[in-house]
């Protein structure tokens, strides 16, 4: 459907190849890399040129990386994008149309639109220099290195609390998918069967994080990617055949204002993936198909949340889980599919959205220790605060209220709020006059969307958590 000739005859092929995430990580330090090895290229609002006094051989090899890389076809490139933006958000988005009501179907859409132009924003900032490699290097370029430092900051804050709500999704999906399962050996330490079956299944991802062939680590996005169209087409069978005497017929609310600002964090999240778009666009053979491949990957996540919400909210109405799995009948086969689906995805993604803060790491170890050293200290301070991820999410097992906090907090300003001002910035000469209205305006709407939701949001959390842990 959405494919391009290159993909169609060999899907597994290009899911193999899959490796936008990777390259994020590439390139998120890249910036630091440059600026690291050149001199005299700190000056405000100024990319650093230092390629240009590199050496021949060096340039060479820069730009044979890149012929090399650049061979994504379209549809190559929409598999990329879709496979980046479909994740956590589609287990949220039924419960999100109930709480705001069918009318909050046009905020999602909405969201879609919006954030299908600001990736348009970006490509265009890349247009203009070729040298912009991530988006770390698109707010340099704009707003110097402080543009470079917000921009990073908010990547790696995003990844640290996204892994937080997937491991709260691997706890409670552990939690149905073994229902009845007692762990008493494991229980007498002081954690309940649920803690226990996650701490386990944290463990069992917990090597990943010591690879070092990001080609191994490539190969674990592709399971992703199925994942999250293997619990699209559970949920679909069990709405489309009834099974388990569910039945579409529940009502949903026209609108419900109140719950809009939590929602939209939600919304906000399930397009969350611009970090990478960067990359995906230095992928392609054909770097002006770029909006193309925006508009055609939005626009079918777009429909795939709406078609999600309307269903899980007509099969189960009030009684709707934070996530659609867990309200689908535990006896049925396609229920236990969907939970293990959403168990793996997060043992996925560890390593994936680790991959930054290891090579990170590793660059600003000294250069004497040896690659054995160097790849102990990476692995152990990653296994270090994957624990604390995993403490985390143990201690705030809040799914909808910490995704909602992420959305508002830090998503909105990555998909919304900086891909606006950057373009505004780097364009500010040549920009018309009904652009930039449209930008200001896109841009206090993300930051009301995050004002309000964050509020939203942290109140409910930290009521839920007062609720669970009452003051003496």
């Amino acid at each position: 459907m959405f494919m391009g000739k290159n993909c169609w005859k060999s899907i597994p092929d290009c899911l193999a190849n899959w490796r936008p995430q990777v390259a994020s990580s590439e390139t998120v330090v890249h910036a630091e890399q440059k600026e690291s090895g050149c001199n005299g290229c700190l000056e405000e609002n100024k990319l650093c040129q230092c390629i240009d006094d590199c050496e021949v051989g060096e340039k060479e090899v820069v730009e044979h990386d890149h012929a090399t890389n650049a061979n994504s076809s379209f549809g190559h490139s929409v598999i990329n994008m879709v496979g980046m933006l479909i994740g956590l958000g589609q287990l949220s988005t039924p419960y999100a149309l109930q709480n705001g009501g069918w009318a909050s179907v046009f905020l999602l859409v909405g969201l879609g639109i919006v954030c299908a132009y600001s990736s348009h924003l970006l490509g265009r900032c890349l247009d203009k220099n070729p040298k912009l490699m991530n988006y770390s290097d698109i707010g340099h370029q704009a707003f110097g290195t402080k543009g470079r430092v917000l921009a990073t900051s908010f990547i790696y804050l995003e990844i640290f609390m996204a892994l937080v709500s997937y491991t709260i999704s691997l706890h409670d999906n552990l939690t149905i998918a073994f229902f009845g399962l007692k762990l008493r050996s494991i229980t007498n330490l002081g954690l309940s069967t649920s803690q226990s079956l996650t701490v386990v299944a944290v463990l069992v991802a917990l090597p990943s994080l010591w690879l070092r062939d990001l080609s191994s680590i490539s190969f674990l996005s592709s399971g992703g990617i199925l994942m999250s169209f293997v619990i699209f087409t559970t949920v679909a069978c069990t709405a489309v055949f009834r099974l388990g005497g569910v039945t579409a017929n529940r009502g949903i609310p026209i609108l419900r204002i109140d719950n809009v600002p939590a929602i939209s964090g939600l919304y906000i999240f399930s397009f969350a993936g611009h970090i990478v778009f960067p990359d995906i666009y230095k992928g392609m053979k054909d770097p002006s198909e770029f909006t193309k491949v925006s508009i055609v990957s939005f626009s079918f996540v777009t429909m795939l949340y709406t078609a999600l919400a309307f269903m899980g909210a007509k099969m189960f109405g009030a009684e709707i889980n934070s996530q659609i799995t867990l309200s689908m009948p535990l006896s049925l086969i396609v229920t236990k599919i969907a939970l293990w689906a959403t168990v793996l995805t997060p043992m996925t993604k560890y390593a994936l959205e680790f991959a930054p803060f290891a090579m990170q790491l590793e660059r600003n170890l000294p250069n004497h220790l040896k690659p054995r050293t160097k790849m102990i200290v990476r692995g152990g301070i990653g296994s270090l605060l994957l624990l604390v991820i995993l403490v985390l999410a143990l201690s705030i097992p809040y799914f909808e209220y910490v995704l909602s906090l992420t959305g508002s907090l830090v998503s909105v300003g990555i998909c919304i709020i900086f891909p606006c001002a950057f373009y505004t910035k780097v364009f500010w000469s040549k920009i018309s006059k009904p652009l930039l209205v449209l930008n200001v305006i896109l841009i206090l709407v993300g930051c009301l969307l995050g004002f309000f939701g964050t509020i939203s949001s942290s109140k409910l959390l930290l009521r839920n958590l007062h609720r669970a842990h009452p003051s003496p």
